[in-house]
C-alpha cells in the first residue's frame, strides 16, 4: 500500500525535513505518532535543544540534497534556554530565505511555526498543508529566471 499526500504516491510526495526541539516540539510530534495521526512518511525529523541554534546553511544544504522543504517546529516563547529564542529563530528564517533565493531556490521552501508539547493535531495539519504547498512548487530544483 502506498501512502498518499494530496493524491500523490509516496515516491512523488514532497520530502520535508523538520527541525524540532527536544523539550517542546518533539513531544507534540511524538504524540501525533502515538495517536495514529497520519502525515506523510516522507517527513523526517531532526531534534535539537533549541531552534535558534539552526544554521541557515543547514537549510540550504537540505534543499540541495533533495529535500523539497524544511520546516522549523519552533519553541516560540517557551524556550528553556534563551529568553530571545523566538527572535533569534525568526532571524534564522530570514537568513535562510535569503540564502535560498541567492542560490536560486524558492524561499517558500522553508517554513516555521510554533509547535508545543500537546500540538499533535496542529503539527499534522501543518505537514498536510505544507506538503500541498510544496507539491504545487514541484521538486526542489533551482528556480530559473
Amino acid at each position: 500500500m502506498t501512502a498518499t499526500v494530496t493524491g500523490e504516491s509516496q515516491a512523488t510526495a514532497p520530502r520535508i525535513l523538520v527541525f524540532s526541539t527536544n523539550n517542546i516540539s518533539d513531544p507534540g510530534i511524538d504524540l501525533a505518532g502515538s495517536s495514529h495521526m497520519h502525515y506523510s512518511p516522507t517527513v523526517m525529523v531532526i531534534s535539537l535543544p533549541c531552534t535558534s541554534g539552526i544554521r541557515p546553511s543547514w537549510i540550504l544544504y537540505a534543499i540541495q540534497q533533495g529535500f523539497d522543504g524544511v520546516f522549523i517546529a519552533a519553541d516560540g516563547e517557551e524556550c528553556a534556554y534563551l529568553p530571545d529564542c523566538a527572535e533569534r529563530t525568526a532571524g534564522v528564517m530570514t537568513q535562510a530565505q535569503e540564502l535560498l533565493s541567492e542560490a536560486g531556490y524558492e524561499p517558500q521552501r522553508v517554513r516555521m511555526a510554533a509547535v508545543c508539547s500537546v500540538c499533535a493535531e496542529p503539527f499534522t495539519n501543518y505537514m498536510h498543508e505544507y506538503s500541498s504547498s510544496l507539491a504545487q512548487l514541484g521538486p526542489s530544483r533551482k528556480a530559473t529566471a
